[in-house]
Parts: C-alpha cells; sequence; structure tokens
C-alpha cells in the first residue's frame, strides 16, 4: 500500500477539520442544531486543536516508511483513532437513522481510513526494488 497517498489524505482531511472546528465553532454548532453556549465552543476548539495537532504528525510522516514495526506509533495511532471514531459514528447512526447526511459521509471516510490504517499497521511495507 502507497503509506504517502494514505499519509497526505489522512494529514489534509484532520487539518480541514482542525481549522474549520477551531475557526468555526459557531457556525458548526448552529448546523449541529445545537445550543450555542461558550462551553461547547471551546470543546469545538480543543478538539480542533486535537485534529490539526495530528494532521501535523502524519503530514510530517508522509515521507517515512511506515507499516510493520516502522513508525509503529504513528500506524498504531491513526488506526485507533480511526477505528474507534468510526465505530462511535456507526453505532450513532445505528441508533438514530435519521441523522444528517453529513454524518454518513463522515462515518464512511473515517472507516476507509481505519481499514486503510489497519492494513498498514498488520502488514510489513513493501519495499522498493532497486535497481
Amino acid at each position: 500500500m502507497n503509506t504517502k497517498v494514505l499519509m497526505t489524505t489522512s494529514a489534509v482531511s484532520l487539518l480541514t477539520a482542525g481549522i474549520i472546528l477551531t475557526f468555526l465553532p459557531d457556525e458548526i454548532l448552529k448546523y449541529a442544531d445545537l445550543e450555542n453556549t461558550r462551553p461547547l465552543q471551546l470543546l469545538l476548539q480543543i478538539i480542533g486543536a486535537l485534529y490539526f495537532g495530528f494532521g501535523m504528525l502524519n503530514w510530517m510522516s508522509k515521507s517515512g516508511l511506515i507499516g510493520g514495526i516502522y513508525n509503529r506509533p504513528i500506524a498504531v495511532a491513526n488506526f485507533t483513532h480511526f477505528f474507534i471514531a468510526g465505530l462511535a459514528l456507526i453505532k450513532g447512526i445505528i441508533a438514530t437513522p435519521d441523522l444528517p447526511k453529513t454524518i454518513w459521509i463522515v462515518s464512511c471516510i473515517y472507516m476507509i481510513f481505519a481499514i486503510s490504517f489497519g492494513i498498514v499497521l498488520f502488514r510489513h511495507p513493501l519495499t522498493e526494488k532497486k535497481l
């Protein structure tokens, strides 16, 4: 599996989510039809910082060899994040099937990343053939 593409797409996704959560918490709360309180705004901004930091980690690691024992902490962290969040999103969809389509799309993206990072985590990276 081409880990550079996986790391780049996950980095861009996480960085985008981080920026949106950090700078647009009011709009997100209005879109989600939640009460716009200062503690919820602060929580979304903290989550945005987390996503941004994780995205930076993936961006900085995209050139390295990832898989098997190589950069294992990065692979484990990504797999764990995407797998657990993906399961939580699926559980939410099953419990409340009338959630907005955005939640369905996000859960599909999360599970694609979870499966991809699971493959990276449990397979030895393919090394390039030297000429």
